[in-house]
C-alpha cells in the first residue's frame, strides 16, 4: 500500500513539473511577443513582403506554438501519466 502511495505522488510530481515547464514555455513565447511588440515597434512593422509584417508572421507562430506544446501535452499525457495512473488504479 505504501509503494503504491508513493508511485502515486512521484507520478503527480511529474505531472506537476511536466505542467509547469510547460506553463513556463507558454509565457515566455506569450509575453516575448508582446514585449516585441511593446518595445520594438519598427522591427514588428517592419515588411517581411507587401501585406506581411514580421509582426503578423510572428502573431501567427505565436498561436502555432501554443497548438503545438498543447498537442505535446495531451500526447504526454496520453502516453505517460494516463497508463500509469491506470496500472495504480488496478
Amino acid at each position: 500500500m505504501a509503494d503504491r502511495e508513493d508511485r502515486l505522488r512521484r507520478l503527480a510530481q511529474r505531472r506537476d513539473r511536466f505542467a509547469a515547464v510547460m506553463t513556463a514555455a507558454i509565457i515566455v513565447v506569450y509575453f516575448g511577443f508582446v514585449l516585441l511588440i511593446a518595445f520594438n515597434k519598427p522591427m514588428m512593422g517592419s515588411l517581411i513582403r507587401p501585406g506581411l509584417s514580421v509582426g503578423i508572421l510572428m502573431g501567427a507562430l505565436v498561436i502555432v506554438v501554443s497548438w503545438l506544446l498543447t498537442w505535446f501535452y495531451v500526447r504526454w499525457m496520453n502516453v505517460h501519466y494516463d497508463p500509469e495512473l491506470r496500472d495504480l488504479s488496478k
